[in-house]
């Protein structure tokens, strides 16, 4: 490996000395180390940058370098020389260029003889012009390079950004995985592979079936993104993702502090993972820094019901209506969370609110409507409650839990053939529920067909075995 000197003038040196008598005996070679300044040193350099740049022209083209290499050199130089005048030289790579200029290599030491000397003085300029020249150009090359390949880098990140936000989960996760291998300490990729991998499970749909399965209180049914939404995951694939969202936070947060959108996604990935205390806590986190997001309250507010914290379920839900007034999902949300304290008048005018609210619009979340009939059957009001579940159904057609309200009404009406249609539709939809064949074998058997109500009696039993949710999951 080539080791680049400076060159330096034996102490008390004067102008005479410096141009006629110089004695290369006595000269000095010290390795570049950081700012070269002051005194006889500049002035002995800036000699030897203008004898350099006397015969620059005609020892490039000896050495083959093109006419724009040597005018680009001899600019460096002159820029070099004016520098020096102002007494200053950094001489640090990537202040200069990228490029050592002046540096000789001691190619004359131990060489005997006036003629020896003569000759060696003129073999060190002609090496040294030639080194410049080629180093100009070998690291011209390599600069452009470096900077090629960092952009390179940058417009990776780049697009797998506009892929994530473009909703282009896969594409956006392989151009951040192929950018993080080259850039393993970057916490912006990092944290951009955990928000990915949250979305890639869809997320927000599942995180609706995992708020709804692990509901307490008196009502259990979820609220929806929409009346038809997709089909979730596997719930363990589920959280295997889940878990990797959040060993990518974990490593980002090694090199960067999170933001609050980053602290909400890992929340939302320990909902998946069913632990709400640590959800709670995040949760609670990031509205210390964005506290005007009517989403991270919303969240909260379910992860709070969720934890039988009702009355904090309730501010949660009521600060997000403050944020977003006529937040359909909010205003149900919060009719659950009077119904958990059994405040049911309260609750009966929200879920009426949140019906109000969509009454115009076009999509409707069937949740109100779904929260309203079960309340109002639990009431024991199921008269009441069948033509606001006919609406949940014309809403949520593929939604098995208001087939199975509508169904467990009409049992209590005792419109048996009825309610036999919207359990069978129920168990269509989700046949591993095991509380949908308990609730069709009585109605077979009021209609007397023994064998049919057999059958899902056995069917009950045997899936009660093997599952221990007793409500159907809305989707």
């Amino acid at each position: 490996m080539n080791k680049f000197w400076v060159l330096q003038e034996p102490e008390g040196a004067d102008a005479a000395h410096r141009e006629a008598k110089w004695n290369h005996s006595d000269l000095r070679y010290e390795r570049i180390r950081g700012p070269i300044e002051g005194g006889t040193h500049l002035s002995g350099v800036k000699a030897s940058i203008q004898r350099r740049m006397r015969i620059l022209p005609a020892l490039c083209e000896a050495f083959g370098s093109s006419q724009r290499e040597t005018q680009d050199l001899n600019s460096r130089l002159t820029l070099l020389e004016s520098t020096l005048t102002r007494r200053t030289w950094n001489c640090s790579f990537q202040r200069t260029y990228r490029i050592p200029i002046l540096f000789s290599i001691n190619t004359y030491a131990k060489l005997g003889g006036k003629g020896s000397l003569r000759r060696a003085r003129n073999l060190t300029l002609l090496f040294t012009a030639a080194l410049l020249c080629s180093l100009f150009s070998a690291t011209s090359l390599s600069t452009a390079a470096l900077a090629q390949s960092a952009a390179q880098q940058e417009d990776l990140l780049s697009d797998a950004k506009s892929l994530f936000q473009q909703n282009k989960f896969s594409e956006a996760d392989r151009a951040v995985r192929q950018y993080l291998k080259d850039q393993p300490d970057s916490a912006d990729g990092h944290f951009l592979l955990g928000h990915i991998l949250f979305r890639e499970i869809q997320a927000h749909a599942m995180l609706e079936a995992q708020f709804q399965s692990q509901a307490h209180g008196p009502m259990r049914s979820a609220r929806t993104m929409g009346s038809n939404p997709s089909p979730t995951p596997d719930l363990t694939a589920a959280q295997e993702m889940a878990k990797a969202s959040l060993a990518e936070f974990t490593a980002g947060a090694r090199f960067h502090d999170p933001s609050a959108d980053d602290l909400k996604t890992v929340a939302l990935d320990y909902v998946l993972l069913v632990d709400y205390p640590d959800a709670d806590k995040w949760l609670a986190k990031m509205l210390e820094w964005a506290p005007n997001d009517s989403d991270g309250w919303y969240y909260l507010g379910r992860t709070k019901y969720n934890e039988n914290r009702f009355a904090e379920a309730i501010s949660a839900f009521q600060k997000c209506l403050k944020l977003d007034p006529q937040n359909v999902k909010a205003e149900d949300n919060l009719g659950l969370s009077f119904a958990g304290l059994g405040r049911h008048e309260e609750a009966t005018a929200a879920y009426k609110q949140a019906i109000t609210w969509q009454a115009q619009l076009l999509a409707k979340n069937p949740g109100p409507y779904i929260d309203l009939g079960s309340l109002l059957i639990d009431e024991n009001r199921p008269q009441d409650a069948v033509p606001v579940l006919l609406q949940a159904v014309e809403i949520a057609p593929r939604d098995s839990r208001t087939h199975e309200l509508l169904g467990k009404a009409y049992t209590r009406t005792e419109e048996f053939p009825k309610a036999q249609v919207e359990l069978e539709k129920a168990i269509e939809l989700s046949p591993q529920i095991p509380n949908l064949h308990c609730m069709l074998a009585p109605v077979y058997r009021k209609q007397g067909l023994a064998e049919k109500a057999k059958a899902e009696y056995d069917r009950c039993a045997a899936l009660t075995g093997t599952h221990s949710t007793p409500e159907t999951p809305r989707q």
